[in-house]
C-alpha cells in the first residue's frame, strides 16, 4: 500500500511539473507549426516561425549576449511578427526590410559575418527560440506591438511621445552604463549653416543665440526645440541630423553646435542593452519582458496556425504603430 501511495504521489508531482513546463514553453514544436508569410524581393514566401526567429534575432541582437537577453529578444520578435499588420494588402505577415519590420539576415550573410563562429552562434539563437517555444506577449488577450531599441540612458521613452499612446509602452528605468555599452553617449558637431539648412529655418543674429528654448519630455528626451523663433520636435531634429536618439543636449562651442546624444533608437519598449545588463545581473527573460512591457502577459501558441489567422481571431480594435521597429 505504501508503495502504491508513493507511486501515486510521484505521478501527481510529475503531472504538476509537466503542467508547469507547458505553461512556460507551450506545446512542443509550436514554432514549427506556426506559418509566416514573408514578403521578400522575390515575392511572398512561407516559412515556419522556427526557421524565421534565429535569422531575425541574429539581425537585431549580438549572438554573444546573455541567454536570458536573447530569449527576451526572441519573444519580442515572435510577438511583433504575430501582431504585424503592415503587409496584409500584400498577403504577407512581415517583410525582410529592417527599415520596416525586422532585420532578417540570410545564412550567407551570417556566415560572412561570423566566420568560424557560425555554428556556435546559430546554436545559441536556436536554443533561445526553443527555450521560449511558442511564447508571445499579450495585452487584453491580443499580441502587443513589441517594439524595441538598442539602448537608453536612464529611462526609455513613452510611446505617446512619438506615436499613439499604448498602456504597455510607457517610460521605465533602464540600467545601461556608458562604461559597458559601446556608443551609449556620442557627440556630433555641426556648423551653423549645416544646422539651418538641415532644419530649413532662416538664421537670425549670432548663432550663439539661436537656441531659444529646449523642452524635455517626461523621459528627459527633447520634446521640442526652438531655434530662431521656429519650433521643432526632437524627432525632427534627430531625423534631420541623423542623431542616434532624441535624448540630446545642444550647445554652441568653438564655432559649432555640439550635440551630446544618449542612447540609440526611438527609445520605446525594450532596450536591448538594458536587457543584456539585466540578464548579466541575474534577471530572467520573463522578468525583463515584464519590466519593459508592463501589464503584459505571456501566452503560448497552440495548434497549427498562421500568423494572419491568429490576428483575425484577435480583436480588430488593436492599436498599431506605423514606425520601424527598432530605429
Amino acid at each position: 500500500m505504501k508503495q502504491i501511495r508513493g507511486f501515486c504521489l510521484w505521478c501527481l508531482l510529475l503531472a504538476l511539473l509537466t503542467g508547469l513546463f507547458y505553461l512556460r514553453r507551450g506545446p512542443a514544436g509550436a514554432d514549427e507549426r506556426m506559418i509566416l508569410a514573408l514578403l521578400t524581393g522575390d515575392g511572398v514566401q512561407t516559412v515556419t516561425m522556427a526557421d524565421y526567429l534565429p535569422l531575425a534575432v541574429a539581425g537585431e541582437m549580438p549572438a554573444g549576449f546573455e541567454m536570458q537577453a536573447l530569449q527576451a529578444q526572441t519573444v519580442a520578435v515572435r510577438t511583433f511578427a504575430l501582431a504585424c499588420r503592415k503587409h496584409e494588402r500584400d498577403g504577407a505577415d512581415v517583410c525582410a526590410d529592417p527599415g520596416c519590420c525586422v532585420a532578417l539576415l540570410t545564412e550567407q550573410q551570417l556566415r560572412q559575418r561570423w566566420g568560424g563562429d557560425y555554428e556556435k552562434n546559430m546554436a545559441r539563437l536556436r536554443a533561445a527560440a526553443a527555450q521560449t517555444d511558442g511564447q508571445y506577449l499579450t495585452y487584453g488577450g491580443q499580441p502587443i506591438q513589441a517594439v524595441f531599441h538598442a539602448s537608453s540612458l536612464g529611462r526609455t521613452e513613452d510611446s505617446g511621445a512619438l506615436w499613439s499612446p499604448l498602456p504597455y509602452l510607457v517610460s521605465v528605468q533602464s540600467p545601461e552604463d556608458p562604461r559597458q555599452v559601446p556608443g551609449l553617449v556620442t557627440q556630433v558637431t555641426v556648423t551653423a549653416q549645416e544646422l539651418s539648412q538641415a532644419l530649413g529655418f532662416v538664421p537670425a543674429g549670432d548663432p550663439s543665440g539661436w537656441v531659444e528654448q529646449t523642452v524635455p519630455d517626461a523621459a528627459g528626451r527633447v520634446e521640442t526645440l526652438v531655434l530662431c523663433g521656429q519650433r521643432f520636435t526632437g524627432a525632427q531634429v534627430r531625423a534631420a541630423l541623423g542623431l542616434r536618439s532624441t535624448a540630446f543636449t545642444l550647445s554652441w562651442q568653438d564655432g559649432g553646435f555640439l550635440f551630446t546624444v544618449s542612447g540609440y533608437g526611438h527609445g520605446v519598449g525594450m532596450s536591448q542593452y538594458g536587457a543584456q545588463t539585466y540578464a548579466a545581473q541575474g534577471m530572467d527573460y520573463r522578468a525583463i519582458l515584464a519590466h519593459y512591457y508592463p501589464g503584459t502577459e505571456l501566452a503560448c501558441l497552440d495548434g497549427q496556425l498562421s500568423a494572419g489567422l491568429l490576428r483575425k481571431n484577435s480583436s480588430k480594435s488593436a492599436d498599431t504603430i506605423s514606425s520601424s521597429l527598432s530605429s
